[in-house]
């Protein structure tokens, strides 16, 4: 299969020439160690993993012994089935100035993030990787950051094709795991079911404790019916048949798993009864669509839930966008107490850029008078618009404009 270069990778390398260690997280199956192994092809690093039983069990017993067999520069893969490598890590960081001499990449995020940042602070940059974007699926690879302005789209515009609601929900309904972008509709449905059994279910109790597996499948699947709707625990509890208690734990271990991606809401002490409850979306919308039976790509955009799974995506491809930029911003959606709503605030330099996302090729422009609400604020507004399936970039007024999903 050909190498599909991944937008992370520039970001790896700055961070690779400052930090002595670097950990790539994110889901099973995204990409991290095809990255890395790509990056270090010409390299004389070594590399092991800790699926491996008798690397894991080397690791787990005799950390010095395992660095003694696997010698650094080194490339290993799942750390966190062997925790106990950190401390020794740390340790030979100390004993050497060498920047980039181990690569690391690991799931179930916020343990493993807990337990290296105890042992390897100021030695260890800490980068996420998602699944493909549809930017990474064309190897269309932007020149500008993305900040929202008509110049800046009319650029970005110039690189891709004219939006298409097929081409969208084709990438919407596929998903972004490399390995099914070749794959039949029927092997496609197979993946899916393998990568639950085999990577989610499993992962979960051996990781997490589980032991109701049949229980999490019907929670899964529970969350994706819910899709791009506030996260409602009783609902969420009724429908899986688990308590509330059990709802916010398991919650908790698919976003650390990254399965699912919580939506905070935006908080402001100059605006009164602000909401606090995030919203549910789905890191891989094929995951996402599997999980809710839409057999096609069509069935799914001309069913109920296409506007949902629309949003879904748009979210995901705004996350990994700001993830590999430059320029770091932060996501959040504004919804008050009489439940007036903006799908999408990105806070960056101190500026927040309102943004509403509308599966349509002719949204109402009006939606942007919605925007006022920030007027009440001292942060600054700019940038922003309705991202929607218009065929290209058209300004509303001097600060928004219509924005092509496909430009994101």
């Amino acid at each position: 299969m050909k190498y599909i270069y991944r937008e992370l990778e520039r970001k790896f390398k700055e961070m690779d020439s400052f930090f002595k260690a670097i950990l790539v997280t994110g889901a099973r199956q995204v990409g991290k160690s095809t990255m890395l192994k790509h990056l270090a092809r010409e390299q004389k690093r070594t590399y092991v993993t800790m699926d491996s039983d008798m690397a894991r069990e080397l690791a787990r017993t005799d950390p010095v012994l395992f660095f003694q067999t696997y010698k650094p520069p080194i490339l290993i893969d799942e750390i966190q089935k062997a925790p106990e490598l950190l401390e020794q890590i740390k340790i030979m960081c100390d004993e050497s100035e060498e920047r980039g001499r181990f690569w690391l990449t690991g799931s179930q995020r916020k343990k493993l993030i807990e337990k290296s940042q105890e042992s390897l602070a100021g030695r260890l940059g800490i980068l996420k990787l998602y699944g493909l974007s549809q930017r990474e699926k064309r190897q269309v690879l932007n020149p500008c950051e993305l900040d929202f302005s008509f110049t800046s789209l009319q650029e970005r515009a110039s690189l891709m094709p004219k939006n298409d609601i097929q081409d969208v929900f084709e990438n919407i309904w596929k998903g972004g795991y490399a390995d099914i972008l070749s794959a039949s509709d029927e092997q496609m449905q197979v993946y899916y079911q393998s990568y639950i059994d085999n990577y989610l279910i499993a992962d979960a109790v051996n990781d997490e404790g589980i032991t109701n597996t049949e229980a999490f499948k019907r929670f899964l699947r529970s969350c994706a019916a819910v899709v791009g709707n506030l996260v409602n625990y009783n609902t969420l509890a009724e429908s899986s048949g688990v308590s509330v208690p059990t709802v916010h734990k398991w919650l908790s271990i698919l976003q650390d798993m990254d399965v699912i991606y919580l939506l905070e809401p935006y908080s402001n002490n100059e605006l009164q009864r602000l909401i606090k409850t995030p919203k549910l979306y789905f890191c891989d919308t094929g995951l996402c669509a599997y999980l809710t039976r839409w057999l096609t790509a069509d069935s799914l955009r001309n069913g109920a839930a296409g506007g949902h799974f629309y949003e879904n995506y748009v979210i995901m491809e705004l996350v990994k966008n700001f993830a590999y930029s430059k320029t770091p911003a932060l996501i959040t959606f504004y919804r008050d107490s009489n439940a007036k709503e903006i799908d999408v605030f990105i806070e960056e330099n101190g500026r927040i850029h309102p943004l509403e996302i509308k599966m349509s090729a002719n949204p109402d422009k009006r939606e942007i008078k919605k925007y006022s609400v920030l007027d009440k604020t001292t942060v600054e507004k700019s940038y922003g618009g309705i991202i929607c399936m218009y065929p290209s970039p058209f300004p509303i007024d001097r600060n928004n404009s219509f924005i092509p999903s496909n430009l994101i």
